[in-house]
C-alpha cells in the first residue's frame, strides 16, 4: 500500500468535501434571495445530484482510459468554477447553470479517487484505503458547514468564494504533488466493452450495486426529515441539529478512519457489511426513541457507526470483484449512490407528512431488504468466508 499517495488523497478529498460543505447551510437562503420558490429549491438541490447519477460512470471509465490524475484534475477545476458562478449569479438561472456544472464536472472525483486507491492498495489493505476516503469526505462534510455559516455573516457570497479558492488550491495541490496511478500499458484502449454505462453491472455484482441504493435511500430519507422530527420529539433546535451530525459525522470518519480496515483485514468484508447493516437497523429503532439532545445525539451515531462500515467494505468488495475497469465500476457505484440521493428526500418529506415514525420505520425495513440482498449475493459469489 501507497501510504503517501493515501496521505495525499486523504487531503485531497478532505480539501474537496471541505468546499462542498461550506455552501450547504447558506445555499437555501442565497437562492430565496434570488426569488426561487421552495419547489425551485429543491430542484436547485436535486439538480446536482441528477448529474452526479448520470455522468460518474461516465468520469470513471474516461479515468480508466487517460488515467486517474487528469480526471481528478478536471473535477476540482469544475468545482472551483461553479463556486465562483454561483457567488457572482444574480439570476437564478445562473444558480441552476452553475449547480448542473458542478455535478456534471464534480461526478469525476469520487469514483475517480476510489479508483485511484483501488490502483495503489493490495486486495488486503483495499478496504483500510476505502475507509480513509470515506473518513475524509465525513470530516470535510462536518467541518465545512461551520465554516460556511460563519462566513455567511459577512454574506451570502463570501461562503461560495471561500469554497472556490479552496478548490483552486486543491487544483493546484493534485497538479504538481499526486502522481498518476495508472501506467499507459495498464490503461483500458478505447472502444472495447468497458465503455458501456452498465459494463460493471453483470453477475453477481449488480446485486451490491443495488443494495447501496437501498442504503443510500435510506440515509437521504433520514437526513432530509430528522431535522422536523428532532423538532417534533426533543424540540431541538437548528444549533443543536448541527452539533448532533458533527457528532454522527466524527463517529462514522472515526469509523471509516480506523476500525474498517482492520475489521475487513481480519475478518473480511462479507462480515462488515452484514454487521454494518445490522447495526444501521438498530440505529433507525433507536431514532424512534429520541427524547433530548443527548439521546438523539447517540442515536444518530449508533446509524452513523453502522452507515461507515458498509460503503468502505462494498466499495473494496466491488474493486476486487469487478471484471472490467476501476473506474467504470466505481463510477457506477456513485451512480448508484447518488440515485438514492435523488429520490430519498421526497418520498422521506412523503412519508412524513403520513407519519413522523414511517422515515425511520422505512429505513428499518430498507436495511432488512439490503440484508436479504446481501445474503442473496453471498449464495450466488460464494462470499461468506471471511479474508484470511
Amino acid at each position: 500500500m501507497n501510504k503517501k499517495a493515501l496521505g495525499i488523497l486523504f487531503a485531497v478529498m478532505f480539501l474537496v468535501m471541505l468546499g462542498f460543505g461550506i455552501i450547504i447551510p447558506v445555499m437555501p437562503f442565497f437562492a430565496e434571495q434570488l426569488g426561487a420558490t421552495p419547489f425551485q429549491l429543491g430542484l436547485l438541490m436535486a439538480s446536482y445530484s441528477v448529474m452526479q447519477f448520470l455522468f460518474a460512470p461516465f468520469w470513471g471509465g474516461i479515468s480508466d482510459r487517460i488515467g486517474r490524475k487528469p480526471v481528478i484534475m478536471i473535477g476540482i477545476s469544475g468545482l472551483s468554477l461553479s463556486f465562483f458562478l454561483f457567488a457572482f449569479s444574480d439570476q437564478l438561472w445562473m444558480l441552476f447553470a452553475s449547480r448542473i456544472l458542478a455535478g456534471f464536472l464534480s461526478s469525476a472525483n469520487m469514483p475517480t479517487v476510489m479508483a485511484y486507491v483501488a490502483d495503489i492498495t493490495s486486495p488486503e489493505n483495499r478496504g483500510k484505503g476505502m475507509g480513509m476516503i470515506g473518513a475524509a469526505v465525513g470530516l470535510g462534510f462536518i467541518f465545512g458547514p461551520a465554516i460556511g455559516g460563519v462566513f455567511s455573516a459577512e454574506s451570502y457570497s463570501t461562503p461560495f468564494l471561500i469554497a472556490g479558492i479552496v478548490s483552486a488550491i486543491t487544483f493546484l495541490f493534485v497538479a504538481f504533488v499526486l502522481k498518476e496511478s495508472l501506467p499507459p500499458e495498464r490503461r483500458l484502449k478505447k472502444g472495447g466493452a468497458q465503455e458501456s454505462r452498465w459494463s460493471a453491472f453483470s453477475g453477481s455484482l449488480s446485486i451490491l450495486y443495488v443494495l447501496m441504493f437501498f442504503v443510500s435511500f435510506s440515509l437521504a430519507a433520514l437526513e432530509g426529515t430528522f431535522a422536523y422530527y428532532a423538532a417534533e420529539k426533543a424540540g431541538l433546535d437548528t444549533v443543536h441539529l448541527g452539533y448532533i451530525f458533527m457528532i454522527m459525522g466524527l463517529a462514522g470518519a472515526f469509523v471509516q478512519g480506523g476500525l474498517v480496515g482492520r475489521l475487513i483485514k481480519k475478518r473480511g468484508e462479507s462480515l462488515v457489511i452484514q454487521l454494518g447493516l445490522v447495526v444501521s437497523a438498530v440505529g433507525f429503532g433507536l431514532i424512534l426513541l429520541t427524547d433530548s439532545f443527548w439521546t438523539a445525539a447517540l442515536f444518530l451515531s449508533v446509524f452513523g457507526i453502522g452507515n461507515g462500515l458498509i460503503r468502505p467494505a462494498v466499495s473494496a468488495l466491488i474493486s476486487k470483484r469487478t471484471k472490467v475497469g476501476q473506474g467504470a465500476a466505481t463510477g457506477l457505484l456513485s451512480s448508484f449512490e447518488s440515485l438514492g440521493r435523488i429520490v430519498g428526500p421526497p418520498l422521506g418529506g412523503a412519508v412524513f407528512a403520513l407519519s413522523i415514525n414511517f422515515p425511520y420505520l422505512g429505513g428499518i425495513l430498507l436495511t432488512i431488504i439490503a440484508f436479504v440482498l446481501y445474503r442473496i449475493y453471498v449464495g450466488r459469489a460464494g462470499d461468506a468466508k471471511p479474508a484470511a
